[in-house]
């Protein structure tokens, strides 16, 4: 069996274990990584380099820098100063939506909705708006925003070191070009039209979920709470201008992360828990399937079929869409990072097979698989405030199906503009 043979049954087999998650998905990542190896396809240097890519050493450090402000109660802070200006059901969405949206660009999307999900619930109980209403734009706020960064959420780091092989790479705030103005266009429409579709239910008493007891913040000393918005904003400096001063984003991002131990503002223990290590198998593992794609020519087999299906000279713009709808249909039925890791090494491979400039396929694939509104476990986000909100499955259907549209007309707008196919 040749290796391009061998790499396409592991890329099925990983698509059915990430949709149907029979097993935990960093287990399916390192059953791929090391299955490449056992049957030769690849060499164990090039199964595990992304152990060590530098992406993965930043998601690490940016898991501390980012657990900090959650462990010591400023993210909590911080929503309960913005949510407690707003008055109305209409504002309070507003608001809800500005902050989770901003927070989620540059923190966990899963820790900003964790933390904030309580803080919506306490507005929710003291003003008397349903908590059905508020919690849903919640979660999409978070999976918007985390478009907003480069570190904004694990599918970004994933393209970026798909594009780094071939000597390409995405600004720290590039992906904002087209998450800005989804988020904005998102914001308006739930504060408007989209009101009317976001669900009206009466939580049941027994559907009270673990978000319902609100942590207690007040032992936490003030100056811990203040370094670690501090060292937050310095180390975010500092990979906004790495270009500037020389220093890599992963090491600003390590800098920041010692900083907060060598301090105590965050004890070595709940820093080391707050690194998901799941995420971290699943990006690493999953690398090694987009190299076995490049070396094995399977990449290049799955493009030409692709291009072969679209014509001899398919147009670029209706590629864009192809990707970008199949990344959204993929992203509602398995993991967001997943499905960028799955289909980040394939866009590569089309966009060189047609001599363009793969950013445009990538941000489409990226864009594409952050659009997890539709079901209930499309992301982690999604699904813990089901019972919160006494979600059904046609709910998340109902408010989240108009908003991938949007995100749909909004990106093949501004795609073309700002990622020139053949710039």
């Amino acid at each position: 069996m040749s290796p391009a043979v061998i790499t396409l049954l592991f890329l099925a087999f990983a698509v059915v274990m990430f949709v149907t998650e029979k097993i935990p998905l960093g287990l399916t990542s390192m059953i791929v990584c090391v299955g490449l190896v056992v049957t030769g396809v690849l060499g164990i240097s090039d199964a595990f380099k992304g152990f060590i890519d530098s992406n993965v050493i930043l998601f690490v450090a940016m898991f501390i820098v980012g657990g900090a402000l959650f462990e010591t109660g400023m993210a909590n802070e911080i929503g309960g100063i913005v949510t407690k200006f707003a008055k109305s059901e209409r504002a309070l969405i507003v608001a809800i939506m500005v902050i989770v949206g901003v927070m989620s660009g540059f923190l966990s999307n899963t820790g900003t909705a964790a933390v904030l999900i309580p803080v919506v619930i306490g507005i929710s109980a003291k003003s008397g708006f349903k908590r059905s209403r508020l919690l849903m734009p919640l979660v999409f706020a978070a999976a918007m925003g985390g478009n907003m960064s480069l570190i904004g959420a694990p599918g970004n780091m994933i393209a970026q070191s798909t594009l780094e092989p071939v000597g390409l790479k995405f600004g720290f705030f590039e992906y904002a070009i087209v998450g800005l103005p989804i988020l904005i266009v998102g914001i308006i429409f739930y504060a408007t039209i989209g009101f009317k579709l976001l669900p009206n239910h009466d939580p049941k008493a027994d559907d009270n979920s673990v978000f319902d007891e609100q942590v207690d913040f007040s032992h936490v000393p003030k100056w811990k709470k203040v370094m670690s918005l501090v060292i937050l904003v310095l180390t975010l400096l500092a990979m906004i201008f790495e270009d500037a001063i020389g220093i890599k984003l992963a090491v600003s991002g390590c800098v920041g992360a010692i900083l907060l131990i060598l301090f105590r503002v965050i004890p070595e223990k709940e820093a080391l828990k707050s690194i998901d290590l799941k995420t971290i198998f699943l990006f690493g593992g999953t690398l090694s399937l987009a190299t076995a794609l490049d070396k094995s020519g399977a990449g290049q087999m799955i493009a030409d079929a692709v291009i072969g299906l679209l014509g001899a000279n398919p147009s670029p713009l209706i590629l864009t869409f192809v990707v970008f709808i199949l990344c959204c249909v993929m992203t509602n039925f398995m993991s967001n990072t997943a499905t960028t890791a799955l289909m980040a090494p394939i866009c590569l491979a089309i966009a060189q097979g047609m001599g363009a400039d793969p950013r445009a396929v990538l941000m489409a694939c990226v864009i594409g698989g952050s659009c997890a509104y539709a079901t209930p476990i499309g992301m982690p986000a999604n699904t813990m405030v089901v019972g919160a909100g006494d979600y059904t499955f046609m709910d998340y259907v109902k408010a989240g199906l108009p908003l991938i549209v949007i995100a749909t007309v909004v990106s093949m707008i501004i795609l073309p503009i700002a990622f020139p196919f053949f710039p």
